[in-house]
């Protein structure tokens, strides 16, 4: 099996430019290094991960924390399709991934985690704010991406769609159809994704002038079985929105269940829309008229992102990635 030394003695270059090739540092030029990756291929080499790690105070891993409050683990729709997006720009590069999950509420430290492990970066998805554990995070200096939460560091940044646009279309587009008295939806106050999506939802109704009526927001989890609660709760009002809002497709799944149980329709009795376009949601029947968010896209961001803070780029920003809305058959124009 080729050696560092037997790769550096065939490329005619030093053991230490065939290290920064190997490690992707920036000053090796364009030819060298295309000789050198040339050489690897053909001696098929592969790099010792220990002596690597070693080398380079690097251990080419990436700690990924999200929170499970849900017990779903990487069946949830979204984490498995973010992750997916993820894993496909570090295989790319080289790196390991290591999952670590909890419950809301559980005593958990990213930070003692991250270091255990001695991980090159944390990516977190699905915290809320209100965790305590983020802060001690970002002032240890460990390079972290958050997804869905707004947080910066002097080696911290994020990835979020933007939700506030992504509530707005959705009501505009009930608005466009006739519909004037529309509720919401909503998942947990304390995630960013629940927070932006009510803000959104409220200033389109501000700017159509619309009745903001609170009998019409229900607050739950993130989930069928939250959907189909709180559109119970929407049933049993003496008065009725013609049109609900749901801040996730599992919810309007959900709420259209219950819809049904009670001997109504959608889109005929009530007109549905979700977030975040998951692949399920084309399938239901009706079809689900959803906002789609690029949840591939937010995984390669996310890893990209990463990796600029990791191999300490002069700057790196957050990013906002758009979303758009996806007419299906769960809504209706009425008079």
């Amino acid at each position: 099996m080729a050696t560092i030394k037997d790769i550096a003695k065939i490329a005619g270059v030093s053991v230490t430019t065939v290290s920064k090739v190997i490690n992707e540092y920036p000053d090796i030029g364009e030819k060298t290094r295309e000789k050198v990756i040339k050489v690897i291929e053909q001696e098929n080499y592969r790099p010792n991960a220990i002596a690597r790690s070693l080398s380079t105070n690097r251990s080419n891993t990436i700690g990924i924390f999200f929170t499970d409050h849900l017990n779903s683990g990487l069946r949830h729709p979204f984490f498995r399709d973010v992750i997916y997006g993820i894993e496909k720009v570090f295989f790319q590069k080289g790196y390991d991934l290591v999952m670590f999950a909890h419950r809301w509420g559980d005593r958990f430290s990213y930070t003692e985690k991250s270091k255990n492990r001695n991980v090159d970066g944390a990516i977190l998805m699905g915290m809320p704010r209100t965790d305590p554990n983020i802060d001690r995070l970002i002032n240890s200096n460990i390079p972290t991406v958050f997804v869905d939460l707004d947080i910066v560091g002097k080696k911290a940044s994020y990835v979020i769609s933007d939700n506030v646009q992504g509530a707005k279309i959705a009501v505009e587009h009930l608005y466009n159809l006739g519909h004037r008295e529309i509720g919401m939806i909503m998942g947990q106050w304390i995630t960013k994704a629940a927070q932006d999506r009510l803000i959104g939802f409220q200033q389109k109704k501000d700017e159509l002038k619309l009745d903001n009526n609170n009998k019409w927001i229900i607050e739950t989890e993130f989930s069928e079985k939250g959907g189909f609660q709180a559109m119970k709760k929407i049933l049993s009002l003496d008065e009725k929105p013609t049109a609900v809002f749901c801040q996730g497709d599992e919810m309007a799944i959900g709420a259209m269940a219950a819809i049904e149980e009670e001997g109504f329709s959608v889109p005929d009795d009530f007109s549905l829309v979700g977030f975040d376009d998951i692949e399920i949601s084309r399938y239901v029947r009706p079809a689900l008229t959803t906002v789609h968010q690029d949840k591939l896209l937010m995984g390669e961001k996310t890893a990209e992102l990463l990796l600029d803070i990791i191999n300490e780029q002069k700057s790196f920003f957050p990013i906002v990635l758009p979303t758009k809305l996806i007419k299906r058959d769960s809504c209706k124009a009425i008079d």
